[in-house]
């Protein structure tokens, strides 16, 4: 099962790659009223897409990061307060 999933997503990925490689690098040569523009969304979105992608993939693994860090300092606290209530008796 995990060779099929990865056979996949390597598949996914290299169609991913070639089509947005015949996107940004070969349509500009191509003539605009060339019915292959129909497959391609406008040129503008080729920076907005990747821009949102990476805007998106950062704020996942900071708010992980912030999550992560909340939880440790929490369990830290719980422990001090263990600890010192278990000095004072």
């Amino acid at each position: 099962l995990d060779r099929l999933i990865g056979l996949a997503m390597l598949v996914v990925a290299t169609a991913v790659f070639t089509y947005y490689t015949i996107w940004t690098l070969l349509m500009p040569f191509v003539d605009e009223d060339h019915p292959l523009h129909s497959l391609f969304p406008p040129r503008v979105w080729a920076i907005r897409i990747p821009v949102i992608l990476i805007l998106l993939g950062s704020a996942v693994v900071g708010s992980f990061l912030g999550v992560v860090m909340i939880r440790s300092n929490r369990k830290k606290a719980i422990k001090a307060a263990k600890a010192k209530a278990e000095k004072a008796r």
